[in-house]
């Protein structure tokens, strides 16, 4: 803002031509004050703004100079004329850039400004930057941006200088190993170190970046044809000396796989080592080491003065899918003898000794002797072999007292089972997960690759066994309701060799078309099953090794062995739930030769027999006594009431009339 107007005695300036420049008012204030004797008013004035100096720069780097003018008449375009005044040169101006006359400048920078190493970067219509792209010793001084008028009147300032100081370059960088090129396994540990140190009299800071150009074609980011055209930083150690991870390798290190220290090194310089614990296929690329020296200018603002780069070399990473293979034996198919032990080996190929995996080992099984075919049915764990040797079973849990599943070689593994069962039969598979270069990774981390080997199909020589099964109800009085429920399983096992059955008691509902039997009959035998099906209710099971085992809560249930072919089923004090139609289901159990027992899969289902439970003699009596004592009661009540009410009338009759 200005005041218009002169005091009293002072000549008013005439206006100069537009465009004009006069040296005398380069270095007028923000604000022009003219006085009058009775009118006061601010008007707006030019204004040219620099940074705060001195700036130091680099030798051999850029110089970026920001120039703005606002408050200010005329297009919204100004031009802008750079001048230097050398620190040797006695106070005299030499012409540097403009941006409205190719001639302005002199002769020092004549050429320069020809091949673009000096140049005018406009930001906007008010706003320029001057750029030195190679700073020389000799640009050391002090830079004046000075805007030709287009105002009406000369008011403010028209232009600003700022004073650059050009430091020489000591800013060095180096690197211990270059990468060749050579297929690194993936998985691998890739160790990288750059070295960079300055050694400045200013005080500036050194910041460390390593990142990557390129990638392969599996890469992220990757382009067709597997190119990419950026530039990836992979992890820093800013001016601050903070670490700072890439955007695209930051989960990376919060999982501790990628890190950055630095180390003392030798003639002043920071030794700077990037680890990567197991490197992946998109990590193909050419890799690189950038050093960058900062300085903090006057405004409190970081600003970059040098930087160098170096190229460390070109890594190319082999994927694991393109060499690993799971192999298991024998091969085809193998048949065992029933009790006789089941011995499968795995064995992982392809693996790169020098790199130091974690190795996850399954063995799947699909189908037995239950399916319809080998290869049906679903695929369920046998055992595995965790990262960190710990074994486990699938569902069948007693295999754990039955088995084994260890290493016995480098990336070899076998499976034993010690007494082959029938069920143990179908299609096995060895299916091994790598964890590449993670020897105990973290659960929440996704195997590097997985892969099956072909299936191993098991057959077993099992005995001829046969199974038979008849219930029945031994005849006796009529079953009530508080009575006990006998019921008797004839089971008969033939084969070589020992053998047990194991005998389930199973119970329906009575399906309504059967209806209940005649008076006079407690019990009736039907051989065909049930007209409604319905899911059955265990009653009771009584082990092959003798284990009973109730299922129902609401009846007191026994179950025992009354000859090796004879299994009772007893319900106590029987209630009306206890009704329906029972049956006996065996099973057969055979022994192997290192006395184990297995269940061999053959049963039989007995014929069904009906239970239906009488009422007591004191339950029939109860509702005619109910009915005798509650009559006796009404007709008691109805000859009291009857004498009372004659009594009564008599009584009156005879009282004398007054």
């Amino acid at each position: 803002m200005a005041f218009e107007g002169a005091p009293p005695g002072h000549p008013h300036p005439l206006p100069a031509p537009k465009g004009s420049r006069l040296p005398d008012q380069r270095h007028r204030g923000a604000a022009h004050a003219e006085f009058r004797p009775s009118l006061l008013r601010y008007v707006v004035c030019r204004d040219v703004t620099l940074p705060t100096g001195p700036l130091y720069r680099v030798a051999g780097f850029q110089l970026s100079l920001p120039c703005s003018v606002h408050g200010y008449e005329g297009p919204r375009t100004q031009d802008f004329e750079w001048f230097l005044y050398r620190d040797n040169a006695g106070g005299r101006q030499m012409g540097v850039v403009s941006t409205r006359d190719k001639g302005f400048p002199y002769a020092p920078f004549q050429t320069r400004v020809r091949n673009g190493e000096v140049r005018v970067d406009r930001d906007s219509g008010d706003k320029v930057r001057l750029m030195i792209q190679r700073l020389r010793a000799e640009d050391q001084g002090k830079y004046e941006c000075y805007t030709p008028s287009t105002d009406s009147k000369y008011q403010g300032n028209y232009s600003a200088t700022v004073t650059v100081k050009v430091i020489p370059d000591t800013l060095q960088i180096s690197y211990t190993r270059s990468l060749t090129g050579q297929p690194t396994p993936e998985g691998a540990e890739l160790t990288l170190t750059c070295s960079a140190g300055i050694q400045s009299e200013q005080l500036t800071h050194l910041s460390i970046t390593f990142g990557k150009r390129g990638g392969g074609a599996g890469s992220p980011g990757s382009g067709a044809g597997g190119e990419v055209s950026t530039v990836r930083e992979i992890i820093s150690i800013d001016k601050l000396l903070g670490v700072v991870p890439g955007r695209w390798y930051k989960q990376r290190y919060d999982d501790g796989e990628i890190t950055l220290e630095k180390r003392n090194g030798e003639g002043g310089l920071g030794n700077y080592v990037l680890k990567m614990k197991a490197v992946l296929p998109s990590d193909t690329g050419s890799y690189f080491c950038e050093a960058s020296q900062w300085i903090l200018d006057p405004n409190r603002s970081w600003q970059k003065i040098a930087q160098r780069t170096l190229d460390i070399g070109n890594l190319t990473v082999q994927q694991l899918a393109e060499s690993m293979s799971v192999v298991s034996s024998p091969k085809g198919e193998v048949t065992v003898q029933l009790g006789s032990p089941l011995i499968l080996s795995c064995e992982v190929q392809g693996l790169p000794p020098e790199v130091n995996s974690g190795l996850l080992v399954q063995w799947m099984k699909r189908g037995s002797v239950s399916s319809d075919s080998a290869a049906g049915g679903v695929e369920v764990e046998v055992a595995r072999l965790s990262t960190d040797g710990v074994v486990s079973w699938g569902d069948d849990l007693s295999r754990a007292n039955g088995g084994s599943l260890e290493k016995v070689a480098r990336a070899r593994y076998s499976l034993k089972l010690f007494s082959a069962r029938p069920s143990d039969s179908g299609v096995y598979r060895c299916v091994v997960s790598v964890y590449a270069g993670r020897r105990n990774p973290d659960p929440s981390i996704p195997a590097t690759l997985t892969q099956r080997s072909e299936g191993v199909t098991v057959n077993l020589r099992t005995k001829d066994v046969l199974v038979s099964a008849v219930a029945q109800l031994p005849r006796g009085p009529l079953l009530k309701r508080g009575s006990t429920i006998t019921l008797i399983c004839n089971v008969t096992v033939t084969t070589t060799g020992p053998a047990q059955a194991q005998v389930q008691w199973l119970r329906w509902p009575i399906p309504e078309p059967l209806g209940r039997p005649p008076q006079g009959a407690d019990a009736g035998t039907d051989d065909a099953a049930p007209v409604e099906e319905q899911p059955p209710t265990v009653v009771a099971v009584l082990m092959y090794d003798g284990v009973a085992q109730i299922f129902i809560n609401n009846s007191e249930v026994s179950v025992d062995r009354l000859t090796p072919v004879s299994y009772r089923l007893r319900v106590h004090a029987a209630t009306i739930e206890d009704e329906g139609m029972y049956s006996c289901r065996a099973e057969a159990w055979g022994q192997d030769p290192h006395g184990g027992w297995y269940n061999t899969r053959v049963k039989a289902e007995s014929n069904s027999v009906t239970v239906y439970l009488y009422a007591r003699a004191m339950d029939l009596l109860l509702i005619p006594l109910i009915i005798g004592i509650s009559s006796a009661l009404f007709v008691g009540i109805v000859i009291i009431a009857t004498v009372t009410c004659c009594f009564m009338r008599r009584l009156a009759r005879r009282q004398p009339r007054k």
